[in-house]
């Protein structure tokens, strides 16, 4: 391939199309992750796609926690590419819900990277099982939409390897994605389309990705530096002064040959292991069950008080209350906006399952009448903020559905609100006043029937909150650092995202990470755990102590007490979605990765996994712990080389720095060369924050530059 078609690959053809070169063919990208968005051809409307599954977004499939559901979302979504013709769908999003404020959030999993990175890869795996490529995106640090085009995310080093990489890391290495797609802001002032450490040393060096680095459509700044930093697929196209630039900076020394000639040999790579021919098509009614079920397990029930629900079929007139039961809101704004295959709503469901007992009134004093006229009501309630582009302006429902709550509740005590909402909404203090409320989210097209699934039990609810629901804003980790100001957002919470940060102040929130209820109960046994060269393995009974079947998700978090570095109380290191039947109890058996419980050691620059006690706590959310026990793990080598730089008290905790030390301050102390200082463990307690080397700087001190390099020597032989 000469110069000018190495160019031209490496950029689009037009808005989802790669550029057919040489013996090359185009490939076709399109939206994802939740469905596949191929806009009708010859439409002016990029929003217009085809009519495709809409499944859940990832606000309600993160709920499920359960990788398995995920895997099989993925094959479908990969069937449904390759009946449309589709080489590549960009997904699935896996940036962090670093405030709940976040326009883009119902399009991410979780606040977690361990439960996040696990349901990325399933979803991953399921859709490459088909041919089709996954794009792993935004990389990296893409958390907010004020600004996302130039907004530097400003985040210490290991907070970015912990929290906001670790994710991508897991999927990357377990999944290998065919593409990852670069975000459009900056990190720590560097657009992430020309981050050369992180689209190459991290990602590629260190992680071993071997795929393909595409651009968000219209991230590049400047084509040359960002193939230069490892960045492969600029779109959209086409781009023929981008192109032009390129093939310049080459002929004119500017960019090497072969950095350009990877690039378009990655993308060849794509292409050749891309499936160009469409299949018969797919079942769609198979694959709106399958969106249905992963619907109806991602709901999650935060309050039943009186065991309001399930509803019952015969016996029981039910006010269905809110125009969101008869026009559901279903998806997010965005490019991820899908045409669905069909469209299933809640009040026709509800009627369908409890024929002649359900009434219906969109608001005002009607519903109120009918509200105090039936023997329960439920009321549909949400918001309408969320979409790519903007980030919302709070956390409460519209002042319209609050009033609604209101007035209905005082109609009728065993009133039911059920929500539609692309990412958390402030629950306190109207929810004091039903006695029922379900986190719907938005659940895709088949949403409406499982939301009657679980009210009348069909299905149990399993889901689990997969970030904390505060009390209100100010109290959120990132309250005083969003959105920024001046193109700077500054990620001054650090290590403590989302429950870590409220679990670290001790703070009360209204529902906590972890958290869901269920039509049974569970009751755990005592735990178990073996300590292996790979990890931790837990062993724990939990059994179903209720009348009905169900599911747990059953949470490991894990805190280090003695750590030498600032840690959370706690941090979720392992979990599994268990079904066990009424009266059964179940062996559940989790694997802590010993990878997962390293922290980053920005002295070394590299994981490192303390040796020493080890808190496990297992529960049911990340505040309802059900048993917990104390391991040792071995610790990895991980001592710092010391120099005349580092301090006299970190000389005095290395083992051989403090023998070294100790010869040369009783010498001194013998010699009468200590300045007059008493050499006793006040003085050096005194002098524990001093570098070594400035001891040169007192009269008739023995240091000197020879001096020290030989104490730095002989410290560390």
């Amino acid at each position: 391939m000469d110069l000018h078609d190495q160019a031209a690959i490496t950029s689009g053809s037009d808005f989802w199309s790669s550029t057919a070169a040489g013996d090359v063919p185009a490939i076709t990208l399109t939206d994802g992750p939740h469905g596949v968005r191929l806009q009708v051809a010859g439409a002016g409307d990029l929003l217009a796609g085809r009519p495709a599954t809409c499944f859940p977004p990832a606000v309600a499939s993160g709920s499920t926690w359960d990788p398995e559901l995920l895997r099989r979302m993925g094959e479908a979504l990969g069937d449904e590419c390759r009946a449309m013709g589709v080489q590549v769908l960009l997904g699935p999003g896996i940036n962090l819900k670093r405030t709940p404020l976040g326009g883009r959030n119902f399009e991410y999993f979780s606040e977690d990277p361990l439960l996040t990175g696990v349901l990325a890869a399933a979803w991953v795996q399921g859709l490459q099982s088909r041919g089709v490529g996954a794009s792993l995106k935004h990389f990296a640090v893409n958390s907010q939409e004020t600004d996302r085009m130039r907004i530097s995310a400003d985040v210490d080093e290991r907070s970015l390897r912990e929290l906001y990489l670790r994710a991508f890391q897991r999927v990357v290495t377990t999944a290998q994605p065919w593409t990852v797609m670069c975000a459009y802001n900056r990190v720590n002032g560097v657009y992430a389309s020309q981050h050369h450490w992180l689209l190459t040393e991290v990602l590629r060096d260190e992680w071993g990705f071997r795929g393909v680095v595409v651009s968000d459509w219209g991230a590049v700044v400047d084509r040359v530096e960002a193939v230069r930093a490892g960045l492969d697929l600029t779109m959209p196209g086409p781009d023929p002064a981008g192109d032009q630039a390129l093939v310049e900076a080459v002929t004119g020394g500017r960019l090497p040959a072969g950095t350009l000639a990877l690039a378009a040999s990655r993308v060849h790579d794509l292409v050749a292991k891309s499936t160009p021919d469409t299949s018969d098509g797919y079942d769609q009614a198979a694959h709106h069950a399958l969106a249905r079920e992963i619907a109806g397990r991602g709901i999650v029930l935060l309050k039943n008080e009186g065991a309001v629900l399930p509803l019952r079929t015969e016996g029981q007139t039910i006010a269905v209350l809110g125009e969101l039961a008869r026009t559901p809101r279903y998806q997010g704004g965005g490019s991820s906006q899908m045409t669905p295959t069909r469209l299933d709503d809640a009040l026709t469901a509800m009627s369908e399952a409890a024929p002649g007992r359900v009434g219906f009134a969109a608001g005002g004093d009607e519903a109120v009448r009918l509200a105090g006229s039936s023997d329960i009501a439920v009321v549909f309630a949400g918001t309408e903020q969320e979409t790519e582009g903007a980030d919302r302006e709070s956390l409460d429902l519209p002042a319209a559905h609050l009033e609604l709550i209101r007035r209905v509740a005082a109609a009728n005590p065993r009133t039911v609100v059920v929500l539609s909402n692309g990412a958390v909404v402030t629950t306190k203090p109207w929810d004091a006043d039903v006695a029922g409320l379900v986190e719907g989210w938005l659940l895709g097209q088949a949403g409406g029937s499982a939301v009657a699934d679980v009210l009348f039990g069909r299905v149990n609810p399993s889901g689990r909150l997969a970030e904390t629901i505060p009390l209100r804003l100010a109290d959120h980790p990132s309250y005083l650092d969003f959105p920024g100001e001046a193109g700077h957002v500054r990620y001054g919470e650090g290590i403590h995202l989302g429950y870590r940060g409220f679990d670290a102040r001790g703070q009360e929130v209204a529902y906590p990470f972890g958290f869901g209820l269920s039509y049974t109960t569970f009751s755990y046994g005592e735990a178990g755990a073996v300590v292996r060269e790979d990890g931790i393995e837990l062993r724990l009974p939990v059994t179903n102590t209720g009348p009905v079947d169900g599911r747990e998700v059953v949470q490991a978090y894990v805190s280090v007490p003695s750590s030498r570095v600032r840690r959370a109380p706690r941090e979720l290191k392992a979990f599994a979605s268990v079904p066990i039947a009424a009266g059964e109890t179940a062996e559940v058996v989790l694997l802590i990765e010993r990878g997962d419980l390293a922290y980053w050691d920005v002295r070394l620059s590299r994981w490192v996994v303390e040796g020493g006690p080890h808190r496990i706590e297992i529960g049911a959310s990340s505040r309802d712990i059900r048993a917990s026990l104390t391991v040792d793990v071995p610790g990895d080598e991980a001592r710092v080389p010391l120099t005349a730089d580092s301090t006299i008290g970190e000389w005095l905790t290395d083992p051989r720095g403090a023998e070294v030390l100790t010869e040369v301050f009783t010498a001194m102390a013998e010699g009468g060369l200590a300045g007059g200082l008493p050499m006793d463990s006040s003085t050096l307690q005194m002098l524990g924050s001093f570098p070594l080397g400035r001891m040169a700087m007192f009269p008739g001190s023995p240091f000197t530059a020879e001096t020290l390099a030989g104490l730095v020597k002989r410290a560390n032989t």
